[in-house]
């Protein structure tokens, strides 16, 4: 059953679920921080995509257009966070962190400058721009700098709070969002810490039979198979793991252990990705089954999302095949 202490949308399982894109969220969060004075945004022509454009409207002094120049504008960003601002900056995910990885690592975290990178299109379900858009090894080149944190809002609502709590939160950190609208699983009640995983489901009964660890709009889709499972009398927890660095070790492995199985379910390469962050940690702390539902290390393509959803096997079935699978090997 979905965790009453969420205060999570009751209209889940619907069909007519609610649906937002988590960049829409971005957006808004931009707002609300900018209540800050210090808070800037830099844009590298894109403004409209990643929705600092609302942001642009209200306090037009201080947001910066940089052109095509995601690497100019990283570096000036760093400037701008040595100086006592606090910078966002947005782009593709492919772009910005793709195309600046150097600019991030040597000026942003190697100084531990205060500036927030906002990846946005990420996934596959950017959908027919292809491979060449469709960033499926952000979290990857995020984690492993120095200094940098990375959060993964499941739908629009906690990307608007987690936009709010990276702005007060001194350091560098990579927010991950995406384009397509995706269901609204949280709402306003809806707790949100940065660092802390919380559940959404939470079988029946004093034994579950397996963890599901998601982040990002997939989530959804566990969620799903959550509900599926429990017809099987598979008992199951889902956990959402929106800040990916630094993992919530203690919650994932109190859960864990209850479980005696693992799965982990992500709209990145299963390589560096979130499952790599909890293959680690079951690694060194609690050696356990663990099967990962993500892209296993392919590039994308051209597709409508749902049909790359079905392809790359994200989807609801995928993830109770992988819970079943997962199972076997306790």
């Amino acid at each position: 059953m979905l965790n009453p202490d969420a205060k999570l949308n009751h209209d889940i399982f619907s069909k007519h679920v609610e649906e937002a894109p988590t960049r829409d969220g971005y957006g808004h969060g931009l707002l609300e921080a900018g209540k800050e004075k210090n808070v800037v945004v830099l844009s590298a022509d894109l403004e409209e995509s990643t929705r600092c454009h609302w942001f642009a409207k209200v306090y037009p002094e201080r947001f910066f257009e940089c052109g095509v120049a995601e690497q100019g504008m990283t570096t000036i960003a760093a400037g701008l966070a040595v100086a006592g601002k606090i910078p966002f900056i947005s782009s593709y995910a492919n772009f910005c962190p793709g195309r600046t990885w150097e600019q991030v690592r040597t000026t942003i975290c190697y100084n531990n400058a205060n500036v927030k990178i906002a990846g946005n299109h990420a996934g596959i379900s950017v959908g027919p721009d292809g491979a060449t858009h469709q960033a499926t090894e952000d979290i990857a080149i995020m984690r492993s700098l120095p200094n940098m944190k990375v959060v993964v809002p499941c739908d629009s609502i906690e990307a608007q709070k987690a936009t709010m709590a990276v702005s007060q939160i001194y350091g560098p950190m990579y927010l991950r969002l995406q384009r397509e609208k995706t269901p609204v699983m949280t709402t306003k009640e809806t707790p949100f810490v940065f660092g802390k995983a919380y559940p959404l489901w939470v079988s029946k009964g004093k034994e579950i039979d397996v963890l599901i660890i998601g982040a990002g709009p997939l989530l959804h889709n566990a969620l799903l198979a959550a509900k599926e499972l429990e017809k099987e009398r598979i008992r199951s927890v889902v956990l959402n793991s929106h800040t990916i660095k630094p993992l919530d070790e203690k919650e994932i492995l109190n859960w864990a252990k209850k479980a005696g199985a693992v799965v982990t379910v992500e709209e990145h390469n299963i390589i560096g990705g979130l499952g790599g962050a909890v293959a680690e940690l079951l690694t060194g702390k609690l050696p356990l089954p663990l099967e990962r539902v993500g892209i296993r290390d392919v590039y994308g393509e051209s597709g409508k999302p749902e049909e790359l959803i079905r392809k790359y096997h994200l989807d609801v079935k995928d993830v109770v095949v992988a819970v079943k699978k997962v199972i076997k090997r306790k």
